[in-house]
């Protein structure tokens, strides 16, 4: 026992205290340690040098920028909380280094929370959660292709913010039934934290059934990377819900979206965001990922509403991406899908060479349902070309005109939200899993568009553990 331990037991043992324990004793530091029995560390700071587990009769709190370093797991058990602070000039942030692994592995009953240490949370109290990871990127740090620098201000001189390799099936570890709420922040403007930042992360990584709350920029942003998601479900974001680049190439499926329709970001919202990179370039990997049953729940639930004004799009495809979206349903935006050819290699060229693909997908309630961004140079393409490529018959997308149209059960009640199809929705058949690019065994193959069956495991997999139902 230390001296630090044992001064701190003594002090508890005068002062009869009897609060909680992680409460009187409080051992600071960065290091892997956990404490003996009398005490456990629950401030994280520093670094986290070796395998560490978080245990779930604790609360812990995340200061400043917290590094898993040096090969180390950290492990956290079912039902921990753990608060990002909040300080003067600093926001809390765990950053899970190349070659350490994070396995948060919560249940429906007990979920892992992330989540502010303020009494009255707000979006933004704290960074978010950071995983770093060896596959393949298309960014460059200080001249070196393939490696990237996070943003959000993460890197430090020993380049523990770094990322990319060559590995795709790389693992960073697990995050299944974990919340993540008031989290992001803009280090410097087009340079922040998100809700949860994946880069360069590969393919064995594990990220299914999370929920991003009021993430202060995008609840998830993917730089690179080969990482898949199922089961995500994301509330009350300000900027964008899927953000990609850099070369992701991921697969998604059942995710859910809604938006408050009075908060939005400065620099235009969505629920895709997708970019090849920054400047639109050809560099590969190109950002190709695929997703399929995805609700998004726009901010306008009526034709007549507007809302904040600083919504795009449910779905900008721009700067040469190549994502491709199946068996979804993008409800009340001002414009649904956004082909946008204004920067770089024009977007639609992915569309020509068949690398671009939106089928069997429902917008309703936009009043732009399918619009173009031309670029400087001429492909012949305009908006009227692209509604008339989305309404190709054999891709099997349609246009409802009201959100109401889709006949979900209450996907605009912020208190308590519904997504389940009712009974005669278009949305209960019609999905398709036979282009290649939603064939393979990660695609459970479902009836439904959208994220929510009718019944059974398909109607309920996002109740219970999320904060829906809880006032936005």
């Amino acid at each position: 026992m230390n001296k630090l331990i044992s001064c701190a037991v003594l002090l508890v043992l005068l002062l009869g205290s009897c609060r909680k324990i992680q409460e009187d004793v409080i051992i600071n530091g960065g290091g892997g340690g956990g404490g003996d029995s009398t005490g456990e560390n629950t401030i994280l700071e520093g670094k986290i040098s070796s395998d560490r587990i978080l245990k779930a009769n604790y609360v812990y709190k995340i200061r400043g920028f917290v590094y898993v370093v040096n090969g180390a797991r950290l492990t956290i058990e079912a039902g921990t909380v753990i608060k990002g602070e909040k300080g003067a000039s600093t926001r809390g942030a765990l950053i899970i280094t190349k070659g350490c692994q994070i396995l948060a592995e919560g249940t429906a009953d007990k979920p892992v929370i992330f989540t502010s240490d303020q009494a009255n949370p707000q979006r933004g109290d704290w960074g978010g959660v950071v995983l770093l990871g060896n596959a393949k990127t298309n960014a460059s740090f200080n001249g070196v292709q393939g490696i990237g620098s996070v943003e959000g201000g993460v890197n430090n001189a020993e380049g523990l913010g770094l990322y990319g390799g060559t590995n795709d099936d790389d693992n960073s570890g697990t995050l299944s039934y974990v919340r993540i709420e008031y989290a992001g922040y803009a280090y410097l403007p087009d340079n922040e934290l998100n809700g949860l930042t994946l880069a360069g992360v590969g393919r064995s990584t594990t990220v299914d059934h999370v929920e991003i709350f009021k993430a202060n920029d995008d609840a998830i942003e993917c730089f690179g990377g080969s990482v898949n998601l199922k089961h995500t479900v994301f509330v009350g974001t300000l900027d964008d819900d899927f953000d990609t680049d850099n070369g992701w190439s991921g697969n998604v499926q059942f995710g859910i979206v809604i938006r408050d329709s009075a908060i939005a970001d400065i620099s235009k919202s969505e629920s895709f965001e997708s970019d090849n990179d920054a400047n639109g370039s050809a560099l590969t990997p190109q950002t190709g990922g695929t997703y399929s049953n995805i609700t998004v729940i726009g901010p306008r639930e009526n034709l007549t509403n507007i809302g904040n004004s600083l919504f795009l799009a449910g779905a900008q495809i721009r700067r040469n991406s190549t994502i491709s979206i199946f068996n979804s349903v993008i409800m009340g935006y001002p414009t649904g899908l956004y082909i946008d050819a204004s920067k770089g290699t024009p977007t639609d060229n992915n569309i020509a060479a068949n690398t671009l693909q939106v089928q069997n997908t429902v917008i309703a309630g936009c009043a732009v349902p399918v619009n173009y961004a031309p670029g400087s140079t001429p492909t012949g393409w305009d908006a009227a070309a692209a509604t008339n490529w989305f309404l190709t018959a054999a891709y099997g997308n349609s246009i409802l005109t009201n959100t109401s149209d889709a006949m979900l059960t209450a996907p605009f009640d912020y208190g308590n939200p519904d997504f389940t199809p009712k009974a005669g929705s278009p949305l209960l058949s019609g999905a398709s899993f036979t282009s290649t690019k939603v064939s393979g065994s990660f695609f459970a193959k479902v009836s439904f568009k959208g994220a929510v069956g009718e019944s059974g495991d398909d109607a309920t997999w996002w109740k219970g553990w999320t904060k829906l139902g809880l006032n936005l």
